[in-house]
């Protein structure tokens, strides 16, 4: 088990809100392979990565929406989407990233 699904396990059992955010799609060029997971908590503290720090932040910020609806969403980020030029991902490649909220 990933060091990101034993943090994510240790805060569950404190009580805290958790996300799981996994990449499930990768194109061209990409430093985390499929099956990469970052989790963040209802604080915002976060463990893990999905982009080699190119797009954790939105995926944070996204995170606490996630948390308030209980609502699962799939995040694209890609050097064609302005979003993703925003947040730096500027590798070439793009990713898709599942990210949900666990109980």
């Amino acid at each position: 088990m990933s060091a990101a699904l034993l943090t994510a396990r240790a805060w569950l059992d404190e009580g805290r809100k958790v996300v799981l955010a996994t990449v499930v799609e990768t194109w061209g060029s990409s430093p985390v392979p499929v099956g990469g997971h970052l989790v963040i908590d209802d604080k915002g503290d976060f463990s893990g990565s999905v982009s080699g720090g190119c797009v954790e932040a939105e995926v944070i910020a996204r995170a606490q929406d996630i948390i308030a609806s209980g609502k699962p969403e799939l995040l694209e980020f890609g050097v064609d989407n302005e979003t993703a030029w925003g947040v730096g991902l500027a590798c070439g490649g793009r990713i898709r990233v599942f990210a949900e909220k666990l109980e």
